[in-house]
């Protein structure tokens, strides 16, 4: 009687079915790994609880859907095509949250396919590893201070084209023009360009020189953001 209750309603007898012990053997194993893995994404990171929450039962709920598949082609297309869709309703993210969500997802898939010493070992290694680029901050640019977005404001009447050229040649190594608008009812235009200094310190000075073309109008300079577009 109590087999029964485990067995599905279209099984057969050619169809293999998951005892209720190895079920829930596999998954506290993969509730295990996705603590692992939350524990790990909160190192030296910015995170949210409900990203934290959701990244610890990933791994539980790929392991379930492998395991129910149970080696049905259709079923299994199925679900890749479901799981397809999730992306379509939620918000980008950053290549960091990507990367991690595919290794609990990798984990769920191991964990589901009984593998559960080489669930643990991929998810205790992938985690050391990844601590480990955090740590020494792999990939970090050391010269982002020299990166740098520009906001000037000119009157409607001055030529904007190349008016601060030589400014820009002596205090940057490269300068381009990315958005121009008008602002006060027309009479002024605003300006914003993206910027490489050669020296951080002369950045006042380079202020203090433009302010005296653009008729001591509002400038203001900030640090490049990253296009989000990109990984």
């Amino acid at each position: 009687m109590f087999d029964t209750i485990f067995r599905g309603l279209f099984d057969t007898d050619m169809t293999q079915v998951i005892r209720p012990g190895d079920f829930l053997l596999c998954l506290f194993c993969s509730l295990l790994m996705g603590l692992i893995f939350a524990g790990m994404y909160m190192y030296r990171t910015q995170y949210t609880k409900s990203f934290v929450i959701t990244l610890a039962l990933l791994p539980a709920v790929v392991c379930v859907v492998i395991m129910m598949v149970n080696g049905n082609v259709g079923t299994g297309v199925a679900v890749a095509g479901a799981f397809s869709l999730v992306r379509f309703r939620s918000v980008p993210g950053t290549a960091r949250e990507i990367g991690i969500l595919f290794l609990a997802m990798g984990a769920g898939l191991i964990a589901g396919m009984g593998y559960l010493g080489y669930g643990f070992l991929f998810s205790i290694l992938l985690s050391l590893v990844y601590m480990l680029y955090t740590h020494l901050d792999l990939g970090q640019q050391k010269n982002n201070s020299r990166f740098k977005t520009l906001h000037i404001t000119i009157p409607e009447n001055l030529d904007y084209t190349g008016v601060f050229d030589e400014i820009f040649k002596e205090y940057t190594l490269n300068c381009t023009l990315v958005q121009v608008r008008t602002t006060n009812m027309g009479s002024l235009f605003k300006l914003t360009y993206d910027l490489t200094l050669k020296k951080t310190e002369l950045e006042k000075e380079m202020i203090d020189k433009l302010r005296c073309c653009n008729g001591n109008l509002e400038i203001s300079i900030s640090r490049q953001e990253t296009v989000s577009a990109q990984l």
